[in-house]
């Protein structure tokens, strides 16, 4: 018997994973805009966020929440962070039990403080819980370039079926339990990669962007191992891979996030600018404050952090990396 996908969220990647779920299986696409649906219907495009790129034919799409939700059998949530809980809580009354919700998000909820499962968790008890995350550019996929991603769920029963649905001939899906780690990673490496694009915004250069990324994975592994993740995780697809995409890739919206920033810009001018979320800018904030609960340092996080909400400056940002005195590799700076 087949699956049946709902994927909610009809951005790049909500709409690339629910493209690939459609070569294996039912799939059905969410989205608020009617234009958009009716695109895809149609047209089987989505030239908003993914111009250029042919969709599957049997992907089909629907603005009816009611539609979307209630006959499938697994769940995806491609939802930013700000958005995530209500629409899942608008979603709860159509879904059926014990049904897997996957999320796609790489964000971490404000004010909770929680990770996307566990707000899935707060929002349906009882429903599986996964994670979809890795070094996955859409457009790079959606064009056919080989990629790989990890499926994080703790049931490795449902782990193995899950594969089977997203896994194309060049897109591989590993399994991972450790789901903590694997959202960590993702939330965090979001940061990090603002702090790699303003180094290519004030042109400092290969051997800085290299540092930052390298003591950034550091940071995102220190804080993910304090909240349970595991080691092994940062430095797999979750933890480096999807950070080196993040921080080098001209089409991260973290990383121009940073270059922009790096060249003088403002960051409300900046946001404000972009069709898609940049979930680091919001992200740094939650990150900071789960630091602090946990008692870890996080210097580059923190300079980040400066720059987007206490009117510091790249330039700034950079000098006070420098400060830190080197000790060895493991020690905080």
């Amino acid at each position: 018997m087949q699956l049946r996908v709902t994927v909610l969220g009809g951005g790049s990647w909500g709409t690339t994973v629910a493209s690939l779920a459609a070569r294996n299986t039912d799939s059905l696409l969410w989205a608020r805009s009617e234009e958009m649906v009716a695109e895809v219907n149609a047209r089987h495009t989505n030239e908003t966020y993914l111009p250029g790129c042919p969709l599957p034919e049997s992907l089909r799409a629907t603005g009816s929440l009611e539609e979307a939700v209630s006959g499938c059998d697994v769940l995806v949530m491609g939802v930013p962070s700000h958005g995530f809980r209500s629409v899942l809580t608008a979603a709860a009354p159509h879904l059926r039990p014990w049904v897997p919700v996957v999320s796609l998000t790489k964000g971490l909820e404000q004010g909770s403080l929680l990770r996307m499962t566990e707000v899935i968790e707060d929002v349906l008890p009882g429903h599986p819980v996964g994670v979809l995350t890795g070094p996955n550019l859409a457009k790079e996929i959606m064009a056919g370039f080989a990629a790989a991603t990890v499926i994080a769920t703790t049931d490795e029963r449902i782990g193995t079926e899950l594969q089977k649905v997203f896994r194309t001939g060049l897109f591989r899906v590993y399994r991972n339990d450790d789901v903590v780690g694997c959202e960590v990673a993702g939330a965090l490496k979001n940061v990090i990669a603002i702090a790699s694009g303003m180094a290519d915004g004030i042109g400092v250069g290969d051997n800085t962007r290299s540092m930052v990324i390298t003591r950034g994975l550091a940071e995102l592994s220190r804080l993910g191992e304090a909240m349970g993740g595991r080691a092994l995780t940062f430095a797999g697809l979750a933890g480096m891979g999807d950070l080196m995409a993040t921080c080098i890739s001209p089409q991260s919206r973290n990383r121009y996030v940073g270059e922009q920033l790096g060249k003088g810009r403002r960051i409300d001018d900046v946001v404000a600018e972009m069709r898609m979320v940049a979930e680091g800018v919001k992200t740094t904030k939650v990150v900071m404050q789960l630091a602090e609960h946990f008692g870890v340092e996080l210097p580059i996080a923190h300079e980040v952090y400066k720059v987007l909400y206490e009117g510091s400056n790249a330039l700034d940002a950079y000098r006070g990396l420098t400060r830190h005195e080197a000790r060895t590799e493991a020690d905080i700076a």
